[in-house]
């Protein structure tokens, strides 16, 4: 094929059909008409022989051929919008933009906490708009609509840029006159009652069933995998609410050890290593390849990564 013969726009009108699945919404994001869209949709599928999308109960799905083509093709756009964009330096100190960033609570109460110090030194105009899981779609990562995520994820798009900033070990957090600080092993941990915290993902959460042990994440399958259950008594997808509640009441939260390190002064809590091996897990950052190259995108990443780096040397 003669790449001089082919419509370059017809790359970018498949890369918003397979982002929108829809011929509409493409229409309306590109801002042309429905039957120009269609069009388009019928020259990309001579142009690759391969119908592209197909319609179905679940709407316009993506063949096999269409998802193989989709991260190609929005990284060669992503180079070539960032190759004739004019280059302008970023300078924090004078800069008064909004980065909006998706992060967990766990992320909020830790990493979060201590990357708003340190922009008060370096960034004093900059501002974050932190927003939680449940308020975003990868979709809106993927526009550029969202800065960043920042959370532990079971599975990202292929077009997605994506660091892990830290690994991190689980920790039991009990109140200080729990019958558990004696003496934390698996027998004492498996009589007690627990709370259960977690929100990972994007989108609206749904409530826990109990009895869906597969369900429950990393603690809940470790257990699962040596014939074990904990009783669970509270649901909660703040952490913040976790450790209040494991500090006042006989209820022992197992959760990710930099949270349950707030509270290391507090004589009222007592941390202890859970008695059964739970892997670590991985907090990352993700974003889209539309701000891979922006400068001030660029500034906020190493800025990220510096004080995760700080805080595991700490």
């Amino acid at each position: 094929m003669n790449i001089a013969k082919v419509d370059l726009n017809l790359l970018v009108y498949l890369d918003v059909l397979l982002r929108e699945g829809s011929v509409t919404k493409a229409a309306n994001q590109l801002s042309i008409t429905q039957p120009a869209m269609s069009n388009g949709l019928k020259r990309l599928r001579d142009l690759f022989k391969d119908p592209l999308l197909v319609r179905t109960s679940d709407g316009m799905t993506p063949t096999k051929r269409a998802l193989e083509l989709q991260p190609i093709i929005r990284d060669v756009l992503s180079r070539l919008e960032s190759s004739i964009q004019p280059e302008t330096d970023f300078d924090p100190l004078t800069s008064d933009r909004t980065f909006r960033i998706m992060t967990s609570d766990y992320a909020e109460s830790t990493l979060l906490l201590e990357l708003v110090g340190r922009l008060a030194d370096l960034a004093p105009n900059i501002t974050l708009d932190l927003i939680t899981p449940s308020d975003v779609t990868f979709h809106d990562v993927e526009q550029g609509k969202v800065d960043m995520a920042i959370n532990r994820f079971e599975e990202l798009p292929l077009s997605f840029h994506q660091k892990v900033i830290w690994y991190d070990t689980f920790s039991c957090v009990m109140s200080a006159d729990h019958p558990l600080v004696e003496k934390c092993n698996l027998e004492g941990y498996l009589s007690a009652q627990h709370i259960w915290v977690s929100k990972t993902g994007f989108g609206v959460g749904v409530g826990i069933d109990p009895n869906e042990v597969q369900k429950l994440g990393w603690v809940d399958a470790e257990l699962t995998k040596i014939g074990k259950q904990r009783a669970i008594r509270v649901f909660t997808r703040h952490y913040h609410a976790a450790l209040q509640i494991a500090k006042k009441q006989k209820l022992i939260a197992t959760l990710p050890s930099k949270a349950a390190r707030l509270f290391k002064h507090d004589p009222d809590v007592v941390i202890k290593e859970p008695p059964f091996d739970i892997p670590p897990i991985a907090l990352k950052m993700a974003w889209s390849a539309l701000l891979h190259h922006d400068a001030g995108h660029i500034w906020l990443r190493r800025l990220i990564s510096d004080v995760a780096s700080e805080m595991n040397a700490g």
